[in-house]
């Protein structure tokens, strides 16, 4: 009996990835490559990130499919088709990998399944995390565009919004610092880089620089610690504004970490989204956070845009 593999894709408004995954959670086929943004632009519109996917896929797709092997044992195909699994979400640039998928589904003669690339984000890091088997936890999803607090209830069928920003993401404001030091976009990993030196190198944020972000109810407002970071632009050095940018933004997170396990009850909580790779915030949260809360992230390639979530998720449609 041959294995099943499947194939999963994702468009979304920074990479454009492919991958395949067997049962055993093996990756056979990883494509990530980041969409193109000409240099001091903040972000690609719609129509621009959904022409360069248009462009890509056909060759990534054959890329992934070159092995006959593989080919030949691809069980079904999975999508991301929305921004997170609630009604009325939707974006255009999913619609490129949605075509696609539906092309070779069909092709192959397997299911389609389509999913949402939050679902996909949470699924990369769970997968492989000490957490996989867990039926209740919290994920945080912080990514280029969006900071989510999911409650995750397998049992209970929940997937409920309950704690992130308001307004900006934090992988915004650490883009338009970025782009605004003259960073090219998306500016997270660089800045991450001189945050960490900072930070392994002992030098100490300067707190009067930037006020402390509020945590009201689990749910915090970005735009003030966006605007006061713009206006620091040129008054102090790069390594101190980002080093303070960095430490105010980890420490509004731990205090949403403990809020949500005071009211909801929960002390497993997993951190996915191309942000939560940064080695600055993942040193503040383990060494700031009680020792009874439990935390999970992903590896680099696991936590940013990328289709092994989703292929997972559809893989054990046909693997059960």
């Amino acid at each position: 009996m041959s294995r099943l593999l499947s194939l999963g894709i994702d468009t979304s408004n920074y990479k454009t990835s492919v991958s395949v995954v067997d049962a055993e959670g093996n990756i056979l086929y990883n494509h990530q490559k980041l969409l193109e943004v000409k240099s001091g632009e903040r972000g690609l519109r719609q129509s621009e990130a959904l022409f360069q996917h248009v462009q890509r896929l056909p060759q990534v797709i054959e890329e992934a499919l070159a092995d006959e092997n593989i080919r030949a044992d691809i069980g079904s195909v999975s999508v991301s088709t929305r921004p997170r699994p609630v009604t009325g979400s939707y974006m255009p640039v999913f619609t490129a990998g949605a075509g696609y998928a539906r092309a070779v589904a069909s092709a192959l003669g397997v299911p389609l399944y389509e999913f949402s690339h939050q679902e996909g984000h949470i699924e990369a890091v769970k997968h492989y995390s000490e957490m996989a088997e867990l039926d209740k936890l919290i994920c945080f999803h912080f990514s280029g565009g969006t900071t989510e607090a999911v409650l995750v209830d397998n049992e209970t069928g929940v997937f409920e919004i309950v704690g992130g920003s308001r307004d900006l993401a934090y992988g915004q404001v650490l883009d338009r610092l970025g782009v605004a030091l003259g960073h090219a976009f998306p500016s997270g990993a660089s800045l991450d880089e001189i945050a960490f030196c900072a930070q392994k190198g002992g030098i100490k944020p300067d707190k009067s620089m930037l006020t402390k972000i509020k945590v009201n109810d689990c749910f915090v407002n970005l735009s003030g610690i966006e605007t006061q970071c713009q206006r620091l632009v040129g008054k102090t050095s790069e390594e101190n504004l980002v080093n303070t940018a960095f430490f105010r933004l980890s420490e509004s997170v731990a205090e949403m970490t403990r809020q949500l396990s005071s009211k909801y009850k929960i002390n497993n909580f997993l951190y996915a989204g191309g942000v939560s790779c940064s080695r600055y915030m993942r040193n503040y949260l383990a060494a700031n956070l009680d020792r009874s809360i439990n935390t999970a992230f992903g590896a680099p390639e696991l936590s940013s845009d990328n289709a092994i979530g989703i292929a997972l998720l559809g893989g054990k449609k046909i693997w059960l």
